[in-house]
């Protein structure tokens, strides 16, 4: 059976988001470049404005097809939110990139969140809303926040400051990860 090969436009936007991810995760959007992020990509500026219209379409279109994927990756699980923690943070961690992306974002784009990612938090924290309802999560929290501790926690290795990160090395991968599943029990109260 013969492979399917995309039409020549989804390949060259697919080459361009993979350059930007690269460029923005280095960069952040304002350091940069359209012309470095085209070159690598095998293309040019004005495809690059033709498919995004610009730089800033294109590091939205970049943080939807990431952080996304993300969330693809790893759907919620509002019954193991444990669980769910430890797969998130192994999904941050095969993919580096996504936090640098996050930070970037928070840096810059404070004041234009990206209305998919608005639109998936806030079906998310539904999700949590409902499930406190259930009584399967505690109410201890408000639904936004209790989400956002459990995002919060699932990166916490990836956030550490220069500084923290001699201190916290001898930690090994799997002790990382645990540490972030019993961190959400004992938020969670369980």
């Amino acid at each position: 059976m013969a492979r399917f090969t995309p039409p020549a436009a989804d390949a060259m936007r697919a080459r361009i988001l993979d350059a930007a991810r690269d460029e923005f995760a280095a960069h952040g959007l304002t350091g940069a470049r359209v012309e470095r992020l085209a070159a690598a990509a095998d293309s040019n500026k004005a495809q690059v404005f033709h498919y995004f219209g610009g730089k800033e379409g294109l590091f939205d279109a970049l943080l939807v097809q990431e952080l996304g994927g993300l969330h693809d990756a790893v759907p919620l699980d509002t019954d193991d939110l444990p669980a769910w923690a430890g797969r998130l943070h192994d999904a941050v961690v095969e993919r580096p990139w996504v936090a640098r992306l996050a930070t970037w974002q928070r840096l810059e784009r404070t004041d234009a969140p990206v209305p998919a990612l608005v639109e998936r938090y806030e079906s998310s924290v539904a999700e949590v809303e409902r499930a406190q309802r259930a009584g399967v999560l505690p109410r201890s929290f408000r639904p936004a926040v209790l989400l956002a501790l459990v995002q919060q926690l699932a990166g916490v290795w990836t956030a550490l400051p220069a500084e923290a990160t001699g201190s916290v090395s001898a930690v090994v991968a799997a002790r990382r990860r645990q540490v972030v599943v019993d961190a959400v029990a004992q938020l969670l109260g369980r």
